[in-house]
């Protein structure tokens, strides 16, 4: 955790002074203007800590004020940073256009070019804000023979990356719920970050999620960020909503379909996951739940579907193609060797700021369709 902290504030640290290096034409004159501009910018790469450290204090209303405001300005940072960076490379060209071949292209050192740029981020930010508000289903369809003489199709819902805590709570978690509900799922699965705070104090958060009671069962796995919230609090919440948690096991749902699930790596729990898998060898579809899109080569041909998340498919483009260095299966669905395939869900809420740029909010139907 110390680790994380040290490059996210260095990250942070270096995405604020870019920006604040091309944003300073636009500050007014003074020493007055300077010294409050560096303080604002410390107190905003600040706040995200902050925010947490005033609620694990018991400080809920004042670490939801500093969460609001840090985190959508987050969003805004993010996006300024890459501006800034852009205005930066053709100042550069230019630059090197102009000593090398004589030309005048104009330096985007001015006012109004950055004016303009700040106002395309805000107007990207609007944008982003507003389509985080909504949920896009997406529908996959697997054609299978590993399903029971008799039944058509399973209808499997996916939900990921919910994130409830200081600024997602009921507001959103009964869009979500209802939108579920009316999808008349067989059976829910959460692949992991289902909690991300302290929300014990709220019950309606539990109760919601305990509306939704597909025929088979809710089943879920943990993420990285139930360990941040803390993992004994986060797994009795998720158990309290209904939720089977699964933890390095294999559960065969009324000799319909092997459902396995792994802690995310954060909890840092090893598991024999070729050994775990094999009890599935029943000729019965086999879904994998893993809060990451990794597939263990050893794993490969062991399960027929994994669904994770994590990714938030990039979330704000065009942190997309950062994201998918450490995860190419960034988001939507990827045949896998020896007739396995994998899904990345997109999230279901947002990290941080709740804004989403060309990478909307989903959840995912899976159609399990028998071909006998």
């Amino acid at each position: 955790m110390l680790m994380f902290l040290l490059v996210f504030f260095l990250v942070y640290t270096f995405m604020h002074t870019m920006f604040f290096l091309r944003a300073r034409v636009i500050l007014p004159d003074g020493r007055l203007a300077y010294w409050l501009s560096h303080l604002f910018l410390l107190l905003m790469i600040l706040a995200p800590v902050a925010s947490r450290v005033l609620e694990k204090n018991g400080h809920d209303l004042t670490a939801r004020i500093s969460a609001f405001i840090g985190f959508y300005w987050m969003g805004f940072i993010f996006l300024a940073f890459v501006g800034a960076f852009l205005m930066n490379v053709f100042d550069l060209f230019s630059r090197i256009m102009n000593y090398a071949f004589r030309f005048n292209i104009p330096l985007l050192s001015g006012k109004l070019p950055v004016i303009v740029m700040t106002g395309f981020v805000i107007a990207l930010c609007i944008y982003g804000a507003i389509a985080a508000r909504g949920i896009t289903t997406e529908h996959i369809h697997i054609v299978t023979d590993k399903l029971p003489a008799g039944m058509e199709r399973l209808r499997i819902v996916q939900i990921s990356d919910v994130h409830l805590g200081l600024i997602t709570r009921s507001r959103r978690l009964k869009i979500i719920t209802g939108k579920v509900k009316s999808l008349s799922p067989d059976i829910l699965v959460c692949t992991g970050d289902l909690v991300d705070g302290r929300i014990d104090h709220i019950p309606e958060l539990s109760e919601l999620l305990n509306q939704v009671r597909p025929r088979y069962g809710k089943y879920a796995v943990t993420g990285n960020h139930e360990y941040y919230a803390g993992i004994d609090y986060s797994l009795e919440f998720m158990k309290q909503s209904g939720f089977i948690v699964l933890r390095g096991e294999t559960k065969v749902i009324q000799g319909i379909i092997n459902i396995a699930g792994f802690d995310d790596p954060s909890i840092y729990r090893s598991f024999h996951e070729k050994h775990i898998l094999s009890f599935a060898d029943n000729d019965l579809f086999t879904l994998l739940l893993r809060h990451q899109p990794i597939v263990p080569e050893e794993t490969l041909g062991l399960f027929d579907l994994q669904l994770s998340g994590h990714t938030h498919g990039g979330q704000i483009f065009p942190f997309n193609f950062i994201v998918g260095i450490p995860f190419p299966y960034l988001r939507g669905y990827y045949e896998l060797p020896k007739g396995s395939g994998i899904y990345t869900n997109r999230g279901t809420g947002t990290w941080g700021p709740q804004i989403r740029v060309l990478s909307p909010p989903e959840i995912t139907v899976v159609e399990v369709i028998n071909s006998q």
